[in-house]
């Protein structure tokens, strides 16, 4: 199992020198991801762009992978990300993961005008991903859909013009996708990339995804995919970084269930932040510098 940090974009974090400052702070203390949330509102906080703030953390940094967790796909031009994902995944020397989703949050989606219907997103997920792999093959390329099309011919040719350069990482950026239980589709899809990022159906924050719910999902990907060769199984919790037998209580019963990633959340509302008042930045600072539960 291998042991990241996920943080929001907003709040005190964003910005994006402090986020490039935990960066180093984590890679020091022996994390091996860094992934930041996507939101472009939230409530009244302030909120950086993960993508400038992704660069920041890739120029601070040399060994530590990261990426957004999760950029919702339908809310972004798939041409505009695919430009964004290869420059970030070339700039950090091939460290980038792409976690992305079909988005749940009403204030960032149908309140800025985008498509309010989940199964509509979801078709939308899934052509734009169909873009994203097409662009980055460096090969000529068109596609003409139900929500996007990509036909820039070269100057005086008849030929589609190719997306250069092409990733870093091949045989390209590796995807993570993000799928709520019970619901089976998401993973299905999921079980078509490279890893998947489960949680509650209905973000039931207060009831996360048991060890259970995780070995079912495994099986499912597993008969999905034939083998689980490559593919990523990314569990988020909250473990302390003090009590080694207390966290392998709370991390072992998911890597026995097949997780190869744990992601500790370094969210405000862990520590009693209630919506109001200042962050417990300094409790939220203290447990990266702790560390991965391993230790």
């Amino acid at each position: 199992m291998q042991f990241g940090l996920t943080l929001p974009n907003f709040g005190p974090y964003a910005d994006a020198r402090l986020l490039a400052h935990l960066a180093r702070e984590a890679e020091a203390a022996g994390w091996e991801g860094f992934f930041l949330w996507d939101h472009v509102l939230f409530g009244d906080q302030p909120v950086v762009d993960p993508w400038v703030a992704l660069t920041a953390i890739a120029l601070a940094t040399e060994r530590i992978r990261l990426g957004p967790m999760v950029t919702p796909l339908p809310r972004r031009r798939p041409v505009k990300l695919a430009r964004e994902a290869v420059s970030l995944d070339r700039l950090s020397g091939g460290r980038l993961v792409l976690g992305l989703g079909s988005g749940l949050l009403p204030w960032e989606l149908e309140d800025l005008g985008e498509e309010p219907d989940l199964r509509i997103r979801a078709a939308m997920l899934d052509e734009g991903l169909e873009v994203l792999t097409g662009l980055w093959s460096g090969r000529p390329f068109s596609h003409r859909g139900t929500h996007y099309t990509v036909h820039a011919l070269l100057p005086g040719a008849r030929e589609p013009a190719a997306f250069l350069p092409v990733p870093l990482q091949q045989p390209r950026i590796p995807i993570w996708l993000a799928a709520s239980w019970p619901h089976r589709a998401p993973f299905r899809r999921a079980a078509r990339w490279d890893g998947v990022a489960p949680i509650k159906a209905g973000l039931q924050l207060d009831e996360p995804l048991r060890a259970g719910d995780l070995r079912s999902i495994v099986e499912l990907i597993r008969r999905e995919r034939g083998d689980l060769d490559g593919f990523d199984v990314v569990m988020s919790g909250a473990t302390t970084g003090n009590d080694a037998a207390a966290d392998a209580g709370i991390v072992t019963p998911y890597a026995e269930a097949g997780a190869t990633w744990w992601l500790e959340s370094i969210d405000p509302w862990r520590y009693g932040w209630a919506w109001q008042g200042g962050w417990p930045v300094e409790q939220m600072h203290d447990r990266i510098r702790r560390g991965p539960p391993r230790r």
